[in-house]
C-alpha cells in the first residue's frame, strides 16, 4: 500500500479505502508475499483487466477522434504542449501536503 500510495502522491489510509473499495467491487485480489509477510500484492482480477481493457479501448477511440476533431497540425501543437506542461510538472514538483499551514497560524521553514 505504501508504494501505491507513493506512486499516486496520496495517503496510505486513502489508497486503503480505495482498495477495499475495488476489491469489494471484485476488481483486484490481495496476495501474500510468501518471501516476505509484510508485503502484499494487489493484482487485478479477471474483471478488473477485462474493465481495464475496455477502459484503454475507449480512450484509444477518444484520442482518435481528438486527433480527427483536430487536424494534424492542431495535434502536434497539443502534444508538444501536453510535453512542455509534464516537463514543468516535474521540474516544479507540488508541496508536501503534511507541511502546508493549516489556518495561516503556523510558520514552517
Amino acid at each position: 500500500m505504501s508504494e501505491v500510495s507513493r506512486y499516486l502522491g496520496l495517503t496510505p489510509p486513502t489508497v486503503t479505502q480505495l482498495i477495499n473499495s475495488l476489491e469489494a467491487k471484485n476488481m483486484v485480489v490481495r496476495q501474500a508475499d510468501p518471501a516476505d509477510r509484510r508485503v502484499v500484492r494487489v493484482l487485478l482480477s479477471e474483471q478488473g483487466k477485462a474493465v481495464t481493457l475496455r477502459a484503454k479501448a475507449y480512450r484509444d477511440t477518444s484520442l482518435k477522434k481528438l486527433v480527427e476533431y483536430l487536424g494534424e497540425e492542431e495535434s502536434n501543437q497539443l502534444a508538444d504542449l501536453l510535453l512542455k506542461m509534464h516537463q514543468f510538472a516535474q521540474e516544479n514538483p507540488p508541496p508536501d501536503l503534511d507541511r502546508l499551514q493549516m489556518n495561516g497560524d503556523e510558520k514552517l521553514d
